[in-house]
């Protein structure tokens, strides 16, 4: 996996590149800047950007607002967000760019390498994986939509699929057997709509409603 990151703090960024680099991963770029991102993009055409919310000049959204371009510019294009705090705004503005190849973070994570380095592998190969705690608060905005028609067993498959595991972890997280977490996954999508198309990842649109984006 190639990986371009984008973190101003140079310590922080050259540590994820050395647990990437430990994992077999090869980090083509490091930058502090959402413009420097998107020339690095454009140089190398990466994998995976890791890319942190916040960067100069502002030390605001400069991050997210360049990875929504980046994924404008190339759709397809892999961004991992890390944040140091949960901000559902930043969360939402990225979901909503596209929905393969997506996640969000809270900085902590990076701690648990095995788990951090196997979820940005995960959004490289367009997978989502969005962070326990920001599930939370995106899920907690509101109960006025479709999944009030799935049950409670359905609903903790949802949420752990919207945390970016696989069925094959699912049967582990809850010990149910593997026909049991396809049932449940084949009854999700059954009761949002989303019947099975070339053109949309049912499991992502899944995920999305589930989050409220």
């Amino acid at each position: 996996m190639r990986v371009v990151i984008a973190e101003d703090l140079v310590l922080l960024r050259e540590g994820i590149a050395s647990l990437l680099a430990d994992s077999g991963h090869e980090v083509v770029a490091g930058v502090g800047d959402g413009a420097a991102l998107l020339e690095a993009l454009a140089e190398h055409d990466p994998d995976l950007a890791i890319v942190d919310v916040r960067m100069p000049p502002t030390q605001t959204d400069e991050g997210v607002r360049a990875a929504v371009e980046a994924r404008r510019r190339k759709p397809d294009a892999a961004i991992l967000i890390l944040s140091q705090y949960v901000e559902e705004r930043y969360a939402s503005d990225l979901l909503s760019s596209g929905a393969r190849g997506v996640g969000y973070l809270l900085k902590d994570r990076v701690a648990d390498v095995q788990d951090f380095v196997a979820a940005a592998a995960r959004v490289a190969a367009g997978g989502t994986v969005i962070d326990p705690e920001v599930v939370a608060q995106l899920i907690g905005r509101g109960q006025d939509r479709p999944l009030d028609v799935l049950t409670p067993r359905e609903r903790e498959v949802l949420a752990l699929m919207a945390e970016g595991h696989s069925n094959g972890a699912i049967v582990e997280r809850m010990e149910i057997s593997q026909s049991a977490v396809e049932k449940h996954v084949r009854k999700v999508f059954t009761k949002l709509g989303l019947p099975e198309t070339d053109q949309h990842h049912r499991r992502v649109l899944a995920v999305l409603t589930y989050l409220g984006v």
